[in-house]
């Protein structure tokens, strides 16, 4: 519940200011306002139903909030065509909001890779859907974890440019997510499947995670997400055909999950329900995101307190942010 002067504060601004630079707007953005811009950046692409969920109490706030910050500057909007009915706002970083956060990390915009022609490109880019899709599998996945009676958190959701950076030279997974519930916790890589690629394409990338874990030591899930059942027997059939063809296939755990089985009368369906199945099950039948954890007890458990330095680092030639938390820092004034 927001108090009256969180909500009061919530609604202010980012005021123009007489002088040069952005030092001016960046001393009045909230800590929310930077989250925004630092997940906006991270995932290339976000829409105004995302963002309300993730961060704001309303839809109105929410809407009220980004055209403040896309007035000030450090968000631009676009609704791609659609043949029937409008599609949501989807927000991307300004060249404001990029210089903002170059300047809190004392590096100059360009080191950040940001081009504003760029950032834009993404409203006609051919990978729009498959991009606002992974953000919206990872939405739902966030704002389910908060209404679970047991203790749930989506703690990590990196983006599928940071898992390149990082891990590019083997595999470019589609996202990287540590996953808490019930006591376990579960890093896995997503590979989230439109039905766009054939299914020997999908199953010839376990080979690259099959080269990462012989490389790195570390055994970690890969979770293949698919639109419908139909398409998840054809796809489990290639991969495991590829699968069992991997020097130690224990090394590579696989699970699949098709979208069609989220059932939409228990309120808030969402992924880390009963809908996961083991490519090595043994009639266990589906389970749930959290319990794969100990389908396989032989993964490298998630280290503590995290994967990646609090501070920016160069990978890749650029310099890269730390990973926004998948909620924003004010949450709790909710």
């Amino acid at each position: 519940m927001i108090t009256r002067p969180d909500r009061q504060a919530d609604l202010r601004a980012p005021r123009p200011d007489p002088r040069p630079g952005t030092l001016g707007l960046a001393t009045r953005l909230t800590a929310r306002d930077r989250w925004i811009l630092t997940m906006v950046h991270e995932h290339r692409v976000l829409t105004t139903p995302q963002l309300a969920q993730l961060a704001f109490p309303t839809m109105k706030i929410a809407r009220r909030r980004l055209a403040l910050l896309r007035r000030a500057g450090v968000l631009d909007r676009f609704r791609p065509l659609r043949t029937h009915g409008s599609a949501p706002g989807h927000w991307v970083l300004a060249p404001a909001g990029a210089a903002v956060l170059a300047a809190e990390a004392g590096i100059e915009v360009t080191a950040l890779g940001y081009r504003p022609e760029r950032a834009l490109a993404v409203a006609h880019s051919l990978r729009l859907t498959h991009t606002v899709g992974i953000a919206e599998w990872f939405t739902t996945l966030t704002t389910a974890a908060r209404h679970h009676p047991d203790p749930s958190a989506v703690l990590a959701w990196w983006s599928e440019v940071r898992c390149a950076r990082l891990w590019g030279d083997l595999v470019r997974p589609d996202a990287f997510c540590r996953y808490t519930r019930a006591g376990e916790r579960l890093d896995f890589f997503l590979e989230y499947d439109l039905a766009s690629s054939s299914t020997t394409r999908v199953a010839a990338k376990l080979l690259g995670y099959s080269e990462l874990a012989r490389g790195s030591g570390v055994t970690t899930p890969v979770l293949v997400w698919v639109p419908t059942t139909g398409r998840e027997t054809p796809v489990r059939r290639a991969l495991l055909e590829t699968w069992a063809r991997l020097p130690d296939p224990a090394t590579v755990p696989v699970a699949t999950a098709a979208a069609d089985l989220l059932d939409p009368t228990t309120g808030d369906p969402s992924p880390a329900d009963r809908v996961w199945l083991p490519l090595d099950e043994t009639g266990t039948g589906r389970v749930h995101l959290h319990e794969l954890a100990g389908v396989w007890p032989a993964r490298t458990p998630p280290p503590n307190p995290g994967p990646e330095p609090a501070h920016p680092s160069t990978l890749g030639g650029l310099v890269t942010l730390p990973a926004p938390g998948p909620t924003p820092p004010d949450t709790g004034s909710r």
